[in-house]
């Protein structure tokens, strides 16, 4: 039998200088209780410390949940993390160069997960190729404290790919529903599987304890098989965690409806498109984004703008041609956004993070619908970097980088930026305070060079103005009707973009105050 411990004798497993691994994505299905016992366990004893956290997803709520009980004085020696924006107190201790640290993206941090517990040295990919991520940029290095090379450039077959060397794991923490008396762990409450087998493979297998973290406790032989998560071969530690310890996310302590237990009616969903809504610029980024979709397209979709194209696609009666996938592992239905994105509603299927980056590096989605926060005359695009602010660059690599096509949405300025969209035009009423294209992004987190030369469609759409890409850089195709070329559009870039031999006028049809059919483009 799996030995079934309190929360205070579970931690004390993990020692001074060992490498913790946490699974779980941003604010679902983290193992809360076992990450605030530790920093509980921290803060009376001062061990363990000079910790290496392995965390491929910001796991955290933005209010010192999740990973950030472990932003403590000396507690951490090196952080390895995508993203870093729900665990501000973490940020700001990299940042400040209390501790080393290394952004890398989400899926190849997975699939490390999984090449370590196969005994691998390491993960071969392109992903990341140009990139901040690159050994011959940064090499994924936060900060200046950070020195050691993780990541190297080599030739395979005669192309270029980056090879992460493999991170053993002392500890882990991961969590799910049940656990039986023998260890075996099933996830029926859970609303993702995210990486919880690999991170527990990566830790059984390099000689490490697996602690999970459940909600209950069940006699041995009663879990179905086809149930079992992980099973009890790798699990050295069952914690029963009290409830407000193991909410199904931050947000919500369970929904059957992310767990897939009951689906929810479909209801009309407005907003944004006009119809019991001004419409606005967003809805012109978004109307014009989904112009971009090809027949039964297999879609990502970012935070921000882009969650207003499957919006726009409904009423614009071309739902139907979309399936919707979300990098924790969701397929279909419809993807939650705020505290509890990653977890979805009457999703067709459910399979682990790890599988879902398999998929989407191996080209499996047809488009990816992005932010741009910085754009350069190159189609650099900058998400993962400004100043002080270090939020990383979560699985936007792995999306952009592999995606049949990406389209990156925002508006052109931002800061204060109004606007009216009336009769079939555009008007600037205020300017925004800040240029998003910029002479130089700040980091790379989206290589323009390396997407035009392997061939990759990408278009960048904003509410007055679309580029495109080719060889040379950014090259502007469309213009909004109502606006002015120079002032409005040329006057508020840093630079200088070639202008197609044809430009267009944007679609009227985008700027009118009533749902747009997308039929015609899409079909």
């Amino acid at each position: 039998m799996v030995l079934i411990e309190d929360v205070d004798d579970a931690v004390s497993r993990v020692d001074e200088g060992d490498t913790l691994a946490v699974a779980g994505f941003v604010a679902v299905g983290i193992p809360e209780y076992l990450l605030s016992g530790l920093g509980d366990r921290y803060v009376e004893t001062g061990t363990p410390g000079n910790l290496t956290l392995y965390h491929p997803a910001a796991e955290g709520d933005r209010d010192g949940n999740g990973v950030s009980h472990l932003a403590q004085d000396g507690m951490l020696k090196r952080v390895i993390g995508s993203h870093w924006g729900f665990v501000p107190e973490l940020m700001e201790r990299i940042v400040d160069g209390d501790v080393e640290a290394y952004n890398f993206p989400f899926g190849v941090m997975d699939h490390l997960l999984r090449d370590t517990g196969a005994g691998k040295p390491g993960t071969i990919s392109t992903v990341g190729l140009e990139t901040f991520v690159d050994p011959r940029n940064e090499g994924g290095k936060a900060n200046d404290e950070t020195t050691e090379d993780l990541v190297h450039a080599v030739e395979l077959g005669g192309d270029e790919c980056l090879f992460y060397e493999s991170i053993p794991v002392d500890v882990t923490f991961i969590r799910a529903t049940t656990a039986d008396e023998n260890g075996n762990l099933s996830m029926e409450r859970e609303a993702l599987t995210s990486n919880v087998l690999a991170t527990a493979q990566a830790a059984h297998n390099s000689g490490g304890t697996v602690i999970a973290q459940v909600e209950r406790v069940t006699q041995s032989g009663t879990l179905h098989p086809k149930d079992v998560a992980v099973p009890s071969v790798l699990v050295d530690s069952v914690v029963v965690a009290p409830e407000d310890q193991h909410k199904q996310t931050y947000a919500e302590a369970y929904n059957p409806a992310y767990a897939g237990d009951v689906r929810p009616p479909l209801t009309e969903e407005t907003g944004d498109t006009g119809d019991d809504a001004p419409i606005s610029a967003r809805t012109v980024i978004a109307r014009r984004a989904a112009m971009e979709l090809v027949p039964d397209s297999v879609i990502n979709i970012g935070v921000g703008v882009p969650e207003l194209v499957p919006v726009v696609a409904e009423a614009g009666s071309v739902a139907d041609e979309i399936t919707q996938t979300v990098e924790s592992g969701p397929v279909g239905g419809s993807p939650t956004g705020g505290i509890s994105f990653g977890t979805a509603t009457n999703h067709d299927a459910l399979v682990s993070s790890t599988q879902q980056f398999d998929f989407y590096d191996g080209g499996g989605l047809d488009v990816g619908f992005l932010g741009m926060a910085q754009v350069d005359g190159d189609g650099n695009i900058n998400v993962s970097r400004f100043g002080s602010q270090l939020p990383g660059c979560g699985g936007f690599i792995n999306i952009t980088q592999n995606a049949e096509k990406v389209v990156f949405c925002g508006t052109l300025t931002t800061g204060g930026l109004e606007t009216t969209v009336d009769g079939g035009e555009l008007r600037i009423d205020r300017e925004g305070d800040k240029q998003k294209f910029c002479e130089s992004v700040e980091q790379v987190t989206f290589s323009g060079d390396y997407a035009a030369r392997v061939g990759q469609p990408v278009v960048y759409v904003t509410e007055r103005a679309v580029f495109g890409l080719d060889a040379d850089g950014l090259v502007l195709t469309e213009v909004a009707p109502g606006v002015d070329l120079d002032a409005d559009v040329l006057d508020q870039l840093a630079f200088e973009p070639a202008v197609a031999e044809t430009l267009e006028l944007m679609d009227e049809q985008l700027f009118v105050d009533e749902p747009m059919d997308l039929t015609e483009y899409v079909r």
